[in-house]
């Protein structure tokens, strides 16, 4: 079975790009296969800042032959008096059939001449030669470019063309202007170590061939060689090391041919806080630091950087690269030293220089909303006062680092400084820690703030923002969502839900509304209720994707149809996210099962009444004088017996208290719609109706308690 090797090179190629073009060809070459019906044993995608690669093993050597039914013109166009018209002579011809291979069968429309041919397969290099300049120009990327005087675009230069099936140049021609890229089996090793043009006997020789050539064409690796090597030499340092993701996959794809390299700086800047040296080291010098074995919070003044040269002058790279790094840290020291000369309250007066928003004033002004909404937060929460002070501290500070020389220079430090500097400045270690901790999360897999004074203020802070942005009405669309309003929303939640923070959100943001629209000519309700379908939506799929919810459960707890059902959601978080999780529970250990039929019937008929959803109590709602049979005044009394358990279980949030009381009632209920006793609750007599409607109405809304059963679906 033949195999074919595709191999484009180009001039070096950004990481980002080299990351998400084998993620696209990963994706794209099977699928493409699969289409022209090309089946193969492995497709296996390559890439080194040079060069992208694809082999594909086992591929058939043709196309399996295809029948095809074709429709032609109707019977009686095709054939007068049993005779071919010049209709079925063309329709044959066009076909490639003889006129005996035609057929004629009824359809909804009549009867039609249809004909069944034999597509012959075509041959695998027909197709490749095909497909080949597709997989390559379809590729996306940023900023791709055009390079000499034609329009091909790609993130770099193409250079050459590599074209195998099995031993044999599969021509192919990438047009660029004046320029025409040719394949063959020349490729190009390493700039450095191999400079030489290589040749490709065949497509399976293509990694070892290339091997020799100092490339290691594949990434996985790569990575495995650099994790090896960086973590050896962290050793002879009798050191540790980190091996950070995202470093990690960027120097794999800045190198064909790794080697660690270790280089030393100055002990001097050891005194540094270690987030400046790791944040120049990491973001940007692209080196990993060196930690004390005993001790990963302290560095040694050591660094290890990968190599794509010559691994016999390591020390000459070493030399170079440690140049490099002492004049970024001696900037660092700079930077840092001048920052400590004035307490951070200090650097407040220059925020109100930096603009948030164009239309939402300065970073000063949002420090000031800031503050009021994280004592609206701490009001709520019935903190004491030293937490409210610390609070109101650290929303006044939380911002100030953004306008140090440190940060200004870094940004990666934003937040880090701040605790660095509210420390030097003598302020409460609340204070400080809740500078860093207001920005956590700072991604999808990031840690949360631990401390209650930087929850508050990180809720605050996002709550400024999520009102403000939408109040001027940039709402995310799509994919779009430039002020990431949906990380901050799911942050607001994941952060309540993981402190237990009893806030009501509703309140909170009609009290951020409210301050917004008395500054900005906006409409105060059309504000809130955008903001709160936005919130659910947020904790749908949080609650889905994050809890592992079934749908229909979320639905329940917030509401599906019921606006002022799904605002307990927003007034308390805690309670729907426990309520989901208690749903999802006895669905799966089956109580829910046990229950259902009772509530949810009871709910259809009673939304044909008028009771008040909030009413419990049946002595205010039902005339026990209109009853006629046993089973309405049995149901009567038990609920007059679920009353008290429904509220002690509201009061406690114990839902099983109420799921098994509702259990309990089940049998009686169940006699009201089906047993010897049972009633017709549409009764023709108004009175009676409306009394029995209310029986069920109190039943459905002790289960409303828990969730809207009639948003649940059954199990089958």
């Amino acid at each position: 079975m033949p195999h074919f090797l595709l191999e484009v090179g180009t001039e070096e190629l950004p990481a980002s790009f080299l990351s998400s073009a084998v993620a696209q060809w990963k994706s794209l070459i099977p699928k493409s296969l699969e289409e022209n019906n090309l089946n193969s044993d492995t497709v296996e995608v390559y890439g080194t800042p040079r060069r992208l690669a694809v082999l594909i093993e086992g591929l058939p050597s043709k196309q399996a032959d295809r029948e095809e039914e074709v429709k032609g013109p109707p019977a009686q166009a095709a054939f007068k008096n049993g005779k071919p018209t010049p209709a079925a002579q063309g329709f044959a011809k066009k076909q490639g059939v003889e006129l005996d291979a035609l057929q004629i069968r009824a359809t909804e429309k009549g009867d039609f001449v249809f004909v069944r041919k034999v597509i012959p397969g075509r041959s695998v290099a027909e197709i490749l030669t095909e497909l080949v300049p597709q997989w390559i120009l379809s590729l996306e990327g940023k900023r791709l470019m055009r390079w000499g005087d034609g329009d091909l675009r790609f993130s770099r230069p193409i250079r050459w063309l590599v074209t195998l099936l099995d031993d044999a140049v599969l021509p192919i021609e990438l047009v660029n202007g004046s320029e025409t890229i040719k394949s063959d089996r020349i490729s190009q090793g390493h700039r450095v170590l191999h400079p030489q043009p290589v040749t490709i006997p065949q497509a399976t020789d293509y990694v070892a061939v290339m091997r020799l050539a100092s490339v290691v064409v594949n990434i996985e690796e790569r990575a495995n060689i650099i994790t090896h090597e960086v973590k050896e030499s962290a050793q002879k340092l009798n050191g540790y090391t980190e091996i950070y993701p995202d470093l990690l996959e960027e120097v794999t794809n800045l190198v064909e041919w790794p080697s660690a390299v270790i280089g030393e700086f100055e002990s001097e800047f050891l005194n540094l806080p270690v987030e400046v040296i790791t944040t120049v080291m990491v973001h940007h010098q692209r080196y990993f630091p060196v930690f004390k074995a005993s001790n990963h919070q302290e560095l040694l003044p050591y660094f290890i950087t990968i190599s794509n040269g010559d691994p016999a002058k390591a020390d000459i790279i070493a030399v170079g690269n440690a140049r490099v790094i002492r004049a970024r840290l001696a900037d660092g020291k700079f930077f840092y030293d001048a920052d400590l000369k004035n307490p951070l309250d200090s650097f407040l007066p220059q925020l109100a220089k930096v603009t948030f928003q164009e239309n939402l004033g300065s970073l000063l002004d949002k420090v000031g909303r800031v503050s009021k909404i994280a004592t609206q937060i701490a009001q709520q929460l019935k903190l004491s006062e030293e937490e409210s002070h610390n609070i109101h501290r650290a929303a006044l500070l939380c911002k100030a680092d953004l306008v140090s020389q440190m940060v200004y220079e870094f940004p990666e430090l934003q937040g880090i400084m701040g605790q660095k500097y509210a420390l030097a400045s003598g302020e409460p270690e609340a204070v400080a820690t809740a500078i860093f901790e207001h920005y956590l999360p700072r991604g999808a897999d990031d840690t949360l703030p631990q401390t209650i004074t930087g929850q508050v203020v990180g809720l605050a802070d996002r709550l400024d923002t999520l009102v403000s942005i939408f109040g001027l009405g940039m709402i995310p669309t799509g994919s779009s969502d430039p002020f990431a309003l949906r990380r901050a929303a799911n942050a607001v939640i994941n952060i309540t839900w993981a402190a237990d923070l009893a806030i009501n959100l509703q309140q909170l943001l009609e009290q951020i509304a409210r301050d917004f629209v008395a500054e900005h000519d906006k409409n105060q309700t059309e504000l809130v209720h955008a903001l709160q379908e936005f919130f659910w939506q947020r904790i749908r799929t949080l609650l889905q994707e994050e809890k592992h919810i079934d749908y229909d459960l979320v639905n329940a707890v917030l509401g599906e149809n019921d606006p002022e059902y799904a605002q307990r959601a927003l007034q308390d978080l805690l309670d729907v996210r426990d309520r989901a999780l208690f749903l999802q529970k006895i669905r799966n250990d089956g109580t829910l099962d046990k229950i259902y039929e009772t509530v949810n019937r009871s709910a259809r008929l009673a939304a044909q009444g008028d009771l008040d959803t909030k009413q419990l109590d049946p002595t205010t709602v039902v005339s026990p004088e209109l009853f006629q049979k046993p089973s309405e005044a049995a149901f009567y009394h038990a609920l007059l017996d679920l009353l008290p358990q429904t509220q002690a279980a509201q009061r406690s949030r114990n839902y099983q208290q109420l799921v098994a009381a509702l259990e309990k009632i089940a049998p009686t209920v169940s006699n009201f719609f089906d047993g010897p006793e049972s009633v017709l609750v549409m009764d023709p007599d108004p009175q009676i109706k409306r009394n029995r409607l209310n029986l069920l109405g109190l039943l459905r809304n002790h289960a409303r308690i828990l969730a809207d059963f009639g948003a649940i679906v059954k199990n089958l």
